[in-house]
């Protein structure tokens, strides 16, 4: 599966340490991120991942992107309660998460819910409801 990563500047720390938590079951996906994030945590665990720009620097964006033409399967992103104004507004990845079907968490208790899912392949399901053209 395609996993995004995205998380505000005080979630950045938690997004770490849950990719730190979790690496042997993200390690088996690709996975994208906004700038720092995709840094921090590459840096931390060693993953691969594809890193875009800042989110402030239209990352979030490019991840839409994505979520729009059907490239990402998951998104995961810690928001702050009080965003700073340089941070990336995500109502319109939720509300494209929505529409093209994609499982997305915005805190660390549904975070963990959805990996758990994926590692016990219950969010195969996609395949069937949104079938990759080959």
């Amino acid at each position: 599966m395609n996993i995004a990563l995205m998380a505000h500047d005080d979630k950045k720390e938690l997004m770490t340490q849950f990719c730190i938590a979790y690496c042997g079951i993200l390690s088996r996906h690709n996975l994208c991120a906004t700038g720092t994030t995709g840094k921090l945590v590459s840096e931390a665990t060693g993953l691969k991942i594809t890193q875009f720009l800042s989110g402030s620097q239209g990352g979030d964006q490019q991840i839409g992107a994505r979520i729009a033409c059907n490239e990402i399967d998951l998104l995961l992103v810690f928001r702050s309660l009080e965003p700073k104004p340089n941070e990336p507004k995500e109502a319109t990845l939720l509300r494209l998460c929505d529409v093209h079907n994609i499982p997305v968490a915005t805190n660390i208790a549904t975070a963990e819910a959805l990996i758990h899912s994926l590692d016990r392949g219950d969010l195969d399901w996609r395949d069937i409801v949104n079938p990759k053209n080959n």
